[in-house]
């Protein structure tokens, strides 16, 4: 029975690639004349997916714990206002250190109400989400913070290595860690264990509240990593960043193949999912079809 469960899992995962696949050919054939397959339009799916595809990545973690978070999408507005402001007074370190710290300590925060204070991670990173809006507006005034530094710019935004967008290199980095840790580490089978039945990884000796710490954790980082990179793509800062984001990265960690009730999920599946809902939204707008036709 698990083997065939198994076996159904693994054609699950094949399905994605073969959709991607089917895709690309269909919009290919479209397109033609259109300019979907010159290497302009190409990278720039790759830049827009980025951002999504890294979120994502965490959202993967958290799903497979049998948790979900609400909240990155404010994580994302108010880490790159952080950064933002600490470039500004400071430099380039303390304003990378500063994003990303705040993503991990909301992280921390939201696991800590959902495993000690017993509250749903639904409805703690609910609510997590509109405080973070509100405190995002606060400390920018409602107003768009400049990014100027060309280094910064360069390492999270506008960069190219050869022609390939850093971005890109972003997206298989945080692709191929998350990948490698959900499948082949201990931490990565105790994601799944605790996921599947929460119950049976408890008797087992898991200790499932730090798991469900850590993956809130990755997951707040993982926001904040494409809030640095939002201001970076932009050069500018803003409580808006990533407000229209959360459903389609809840999408497209779905459609890769991760289940909503955990215990099952693969995070190249996510990415795989992302890029589909990015190259439909591409061959939308080169159709010049948009929603007030």
């Amino acid at each position: 029975m698990l083997n065939k469960k198994k076996r159904e899992f693994d054609i699950m995962n094949y399905m994605i690639f073969i959709i991607f696949v089917l895709l690309f050919l269909l919009f290919s054939i479209l397109l033609f004349n259109k300019g979907f397959l010159t290497f302009a339009n190409l990278m720039n799916i790759t830049r827009q997916a980025a951002t999504i595809a890294i979120m994502s990545t965490g959202m993967t973690f958290v799903l497979c714990a049998g948790e979900i978070d609400l909240s990155i999408g404010s994580i994302v507005a108010l880490s790159s206002i952080i950064a933002a402001i600490l470039l500004r007074d400071f430099n380039i370190y303390f304003a990378i250190m500063g994003g990303l710290s705040t993503g991990a300590l909301i992280g921390l925060i939201n696991g800590l109400l959902v495993t000690k204070v017993k509250i749903p991670s639904f409805l703690v990173t609910l609510g997590m989400m509109s405080i973070l809006l509100g405190l995002a507006r606060w400390v920018s005034g409602i107003r768009a913070i400049p990014v100027t530094n060309r280094a910064y710019n360069f390492i999270f935004g506008l960069g190219t290595v050869g022609r390939i967008p850093i971005l890109f290199i972003w997206t298989l980095l945080a692709a191929g860690i998350g990948q490698l840790v959900l499948t082949k580490t201990p931490f990565g089978r105790k994601v799944f264990a605790t996921g599947g039945n929460i119950l049976a990884a408890r008797y087992t000796g898991i200790k499932v509240d730090r798991i469900k710490i850590s993956v809130l954790i990755i997951s707040g980082i993982m926001a904040s990593l494409a809030g640095l990179i939002y201001a970076g793509r932009l050069q500018g800062a803003r409580y808006t960043l990533g407000g229209e984001d959360l459903l389609t990265v809840i999408a497209a960690t779905v459609i890769g193949g991760t289940s909503l009730f955990g215990g099952k999920g693969t995070v190249f599946g996510a990415v795989v999912g992302t890029f589909i809902l990015c190259m439909i939204n591409n061959g939308i707008i080169l159709l010049g079809l948009s929603l007030d036709q």
